[in-house]
């Protein structure tokens, strides 16, 4: 798992590898990522929009970014949690994510929030020891 806390905001991220839906010998591999927002600041929040920089095992980059997540702006109050699941295809065995969430209070102020990089490697992935 991989967790980052911008202003009492926690991002946690679990990355799975999902076999049976990639196709390994057609350069396929398909991710699913578990993510948790838990709100441990004072002021309620909105997330409004995400965006994501994915990176492949190649360095090639793909931007994604959008309102909510999901479909949903999810409102957190002080001490509550939101939690989702989402994926990710790509064409090679192992790749990066990072992103960031920005968020909004009750009074207006915008900030972003960051998602922790995390990696995606799959069981396809030559490993090499020095």
């Amino acid at each position: 798992m991989y967790s980052k806390t911008t202003r009492e905001i926690t991002v946690t991220v679990r990355p799975m590898y999902l076999p049976v839906q990639s196709v390994p010998d057609k350069n396929r591999f398909i991710w699913a990522y578990q993510v948790l927002i838990e709100n441990n600041g004072p002021e309620t929040v909105q997330l409004l929009n995400r965006s994501w920089r994915i990176t492949d095992g190649l360095g090639q980059v793909r931007e994604v970014s959008g309102p909510g997540v999901l479909g949903e702006q999810p409102v957190l109050a002080p001490g509550t949690k939101y939690e989702y699941t989402s994926g990710t295809p790509l064409n090679t065995p192992s790749g990066i994510m990072v992103g960031s969430y920005q968020m909004e209070t009750t009074t207006g102020e915008r900030f972003d929030v960051e998602i922790p990089a995390f990696s995606l490697d799959s069981p396809h992935q030559p490993i090499s020891l020095h």
